[in-house]
């Protein structure tokens, strides 16, 4: 029996042991992400215990699952309420610890069947839904809701009414949305990592995508250390160290991802109404305030603040390098417009999960006895931001083709050039040695 083969048996063998420790460790580093955060933000002071019910539902949103609120003010009142976001943060650490741990046992292989990768993502998949399961189960919560008007109060005292606003977990939903997002990170970590074995008919295909795979990682993971910077500095400058602090560990990426499109030239459409605070730059929160649908480009950002269009010219740094890395892990002779369609399409693809992942909707209102309209201040808001895809992807791909042919312009004679397709070699050696 060869070493190779007692090393793939030796995978498979401590497989649940691996898998376990590799689903767990994603699951409690966004937990313990999302109860940092939420700490920060001042919800550990919520009533009767309900912070870690709280935590739960945050980690739900995270991997893509539904949480549903809901008002009960009995037969007397009309009610409603939504929710559509994802804690990007929390999000994004869980997709860096899941996938090494995913990665962790496949070094150093060369080559590895569809069998055993999927046997093993699997594996991971099962411990993943259980935990889902459970954090699932306890993301809800009821709570005694306050009217806000002396006059409502006494009414719904006189008529027996007591106000009650929740949320709570779809079971179903929340699972298949956490097996596609799991999915989706598993493949992107078997795009993006050099050193992960593929199965031998796929070999061919590395050469391509994974140094645009690997670009568009470094890129979104740029952005978010940007924004860490800026974060910190803000905090330093202006105090508010806890709202910054939450803002890093729930929602950065929301923040630095849309501020990428932007920079793009994309445009967002949306609306803030009511009470809603929202710890975003203060332009783009007078963009958005008001009581019609805003349009949300650069254009109209610069009105309140002319900095916006430094976004442009960080974006244009950015997309280069990540344009230079790409052709730099790319073979030796790769024509500089295969690049620029590589990253066109590599572009393209990273700015509609942005648009996707992105989108943000939250509306409630309460009207009891006939007072306090659904639409009246106080106890009624709505927020919004939806993307206008087309537009973002048309400049996504002409901003792509720019970038990636510059950046195989750039990348001529570099040292590093051309190491993607010795590496390959050295797999396709290692794969025929191996059948």
């Amino acid at each position: 029996m060869s070493p190779h083969t007692r090393s793939d048996r030796a995978v498979i063998r401590h497989g649940w042991p691996q898998a376990i420790a590799a689903a767990l460790a994603g699951l409690a580093v966004m937990t313990v992400v999302a109860a940092a955060g939420l700490w920060a933000a001042g919800a550990a002071d919520l009533p009767d215990g309900a912070f870690g019910r709280v935590v739960a539902a945050t980690v739900v949103t995270a991997v893509g699952g539904t949480v549903g609120l809901f008002v009960d003010v009995g037969g007397l009142g009309g009610t409603r309420a939504g929710l559509t976001l994802m804690p990007l943060s929390v999000t994004l650490a869980g997709a860096l610890v899941t996938a090494a741990g995913f990665l962790r046992p496949l070094r150093h292989r060369a080559v590895a069947g569809a069998a055993e990768l999927a046997g093993w993502a699997g594996r991971i998949a099962v411990v993943w839904l259980a935990g889902l399961l459970v954090l699932s189960l306890a993301a809800r919560r009821t709570f005694a809701l306050s009217l806000g008007d002396d006059t409502l109060d006494d009414l719904g005292e006189v008529f027996g009414v007591a106000p009650e606003a929740g949320f709570t977990a779809d079971v179903p939903l929340t699972l298949v949305s956490g097996l596609l997002w799991l999915a989706g990170v598993l493949v992107l970590a078997l795009l993006v990592s050099r050193g992960a074995p593929l199965p031998a008919r796929l070999l061919r295909f590395q050469e391509s995508v994974r140094p645009a795979a690997y670009a568009m990682v470094v890129l979104l993971l740029a952005c978010v250390a940007l924004g860490v910077l800026v974060a910190l500095g803000t905090a330093v400058v202006r105090g508010r160290a806890a709202q910054t602090l939450a803002v890093v560990l729930l929602g950065l990426p929301n923040l630095v991802w849309l501020a990428f499109t932007l920079g793009l030239g994309a445009t967002w459409e949306g609306r803030v109404e009511g009470p809603f605070a929202l710890p975003v730059p203060h332009a783009l929160d007078e963009v958005l305030r008001g009581s019609r649908t805003a349009t949300l480009n650069l254009g109209t950002l610069a009105e309140h603040d002319g900095r916006v269009w430094w976004l442009v010219a960080v974006d244009a740094v950015l997309l280069l390098a990540a344009a230079f890395v790409m052709a730099a892990r790319s073979p030796a002779g790769t024509p500089a417009w295969r690049h620029a369609v590589r990253m066109a399409v590599a572009l393209v693809l990273t700015v509609l999960t942005i648009c996707l992942v992105g989108r943000v909707s939250a509306h409630y209102g309460l009207s009891l006895f006939g007072i306090g309209d659904l639409g009246g201040a106080g106890l009624s808001g709505v927020l919004f931001l939806r993307p206008a895809v087309g537009t973002a992807l048309g400049l996504a791909a002409l901003w792509g083709l720019a970038t990636g042919f510059l950046g195989g312009l750039l990348a001529r004679g570099t040292a590093g050039h051309g190491r993607v397709d010795d590496t390959s070699q050295g797999w396709g050696g290692a794969g025929r040695r191996a059948r």
